[in-house]
């Protein structure tokens, strides 16, 4: 005899049975942050001629002409805009310029322009838009400034201390490239102290030198005559042994002699000259 199914009995049925349902989550795009354009700076700036040459008064251009270009590509609206600096207008863009324009030329004094804060038609142009920025002139940028002097005084340190490392053969051959056979009458305490005051003037090419080994070379042939080993002929041409006269090479044409020299210690020929030379000039 069947027997009917109770309430009770089907809610336990159902609670055995357990329906799996897939769950679709739909993937999570991470945002991309454009890159922030940076941004202007409202301030007094200054801006200096580049190079040696520094004359009272020069002047940079402040309109287009035939002669002198003066556009700025905008890639936004895909053409050239022209530029011109008018006292009386906001902009530095001819095409956003309304009325009458007073113009007025950029006058560097001593090589320096100096533009205050509230001329930023005139800071835009010479900062951002025209062309002969970082070619006739550069904006005076004092972090930049900072780096550049800090690398200088990183470069001036290891030098120093490179110049009190180097044993004093080193130094004296650093040395003839900057004062020549003056060197081969000081001691060795004027050497050192030569070579320290070179390397603090100079630490670039002081390192330079002291990485060259064609240095060390050529301060071996200077020696070399020097102290009559070997000999060069007066219409410097060719390199002898000075007890013989034995040719040792010729030099090649519009080459120093010593350079040369140096170079030719290197081949087979001239290594076998330079080791007799090293133990004779010891």
């Amino acid at each position: 005899m069947a027997t009917k199914k109770t309430s009770a009995d089907k809610a336990v049925h159902q609670e055995d049975v357990v329906v799996e349902q897939e769950v679709y989550t739909a993937p999570v795009t991470p945002k991309v942050e454009k890159p922030k354009k940076p941004e202007w700076e409202i301030k007094d700036r200054t801006y200096y001629l580049i190079g040696r040459k520094q004359p009272i008064i020069s002047t940079v251009p402040g309109k287009h002409t035939e002669k002198r270009s003066l556009l700025w590509f905008d890639s936004e609206k895909g053409y050239e805009r022209e530029l011109r600096y008018a006292t009386n207008q906001p902009s530095p863009f001819v095409d956003e310029q309304e009325g009458p324009a007073t113009l007025e030329h950029i006058v560097f004094r001593d090589g320096v322009l100096t533009v205050p804060a509230r001329k930023q038609n005139l800071q835009k142009l010479l900062s951002l838009y025209h062309p002969l920025k970082d070619k006739l002139y550069s904006e005076f940028d004092a972090v930049k400034v900072a780096e550049y002097d800090l690398d200088d005084i990183e470069l001036e340190i290891d030098a120093l201390n490179l110049a009190k490392e180097l044993d004093i053969d080193m130094l004296e051959a650093i040395l003839r490239v900057d004062q020549g056979s003056k060197v081969k009458n000081m001691t060795s305490k004027e050497i050192k102290r030569d070579a320290l005051i070179y390397a603090k003037r100079n630490p670039r090419l002081f390192l330079e030198l002291a990485q060259d080994e064609n240095v060390q070379l050529r301060n071996l042939g200077v020696k070399a005559v020097e102290q009559g080993f070997i000999a060069l002929s007066q219409d410097q041409r060719h390199f002898t042994w000075a007890s013989t006269g034995r040719k040792l090479f010729t030099i090649p044409f519009d080459e120093n002699p010593y350079s040369a020299l140096a170079a030719w210690f290197k081949t087979d020929e001239g290594v076998e000259v330079f080791q007799n030379l090293q133990k004779r000039l010891k």
